[in-house]
């Protein structure tokens, strides 16, 4: 659910230091320098980076530039592997039954506890080789005129691996605007602790 979707979560962010107006110049070489790389051919179990708003399928970022006004726009994009626990223990299971098989022959009786870990690697390793990544493309909205930053996702992960990049991209920090941090820019921080104190109210029987 993106900003071009009927409906969605969106996670609001501050950016806490002052921003040079170099980083903003720099802003469409610092993302590609960040830009997402295919693990399509790989056994990489997750990829990370950038792409453009337009196109998540976009690496090379030819298909429009990050600028829109005195907006920034781009996404986040996360290429995951997955191997079902059951196919796992099942492809465990066979490796070493083939194990033991092979040891049979030499009259040895069992497997090491090392042996196993090893075999256990080896086999991930395999099925991750076999599975497809699937991608997961998260939208941001940068105003570089109030410097409000807008990212199309409530979940946690995703917003610790955004501020985290995000940070690594442009040297600068965010801040979540959750609804008690702007009360407390609203009513002061002396008054901040009543926050903390209030109790939800029931309306309903």
């Amino acid at each position: 659910m993106g900003l071009l979707a009927a409906s969605g979560g969106f996670t609001r962010y501050r950016i806490v230091e002052e921003v040079p107006d170099q980083t903003l110049r720099e802003a469409p070489d610092r993302l590609k320098k960040y830009t997402f790389t295919d693990i399509d051919h790989s056994a990489d179990e997750r990829s990370f980076g950038w792409v453009p708003f337009e196109d998540y399928l976009d690496t090379q970022w030819r298909c429009a530039p990050p600028e829109k006004g005195h907006y920034l726009v781009f996404s986040l994009r996360l290429d995951t592997r997955r191997i079902s626990p059951a196919v796992l223990k099942k492809h465990l299971r066979l490796a070493i039954d083939a194990e033991k098989a092979s040891m049979q022959e030499t009259g040895k009786a069992f497997v090491s506890k090392d042996r196993k870990k090893e075999i256990a690697e080896r086999v991930k390793l395999s099925l991750m080789a076999r599975a497809l990544p699937i991608p997961a493309v998260f939208e941001a909205v940068w105003n570089t005129l109030d410097h409000v930053i807008w990212l199309c996702t409530t979940n946690g992960k995703i917003q610790e691996l955004f501020e985290d990049l995000f940070t690594m991209t442009f040297d600068l920090h965010l801040e979540p605007q959750t609804p008690a941090y702007l009360a407390e820019r609203l009513i002061g921080a002396n008054r901040a602790v009543a926050i903390e104190q209030l109790e939800p109210s029931q309306f309903a029987g």
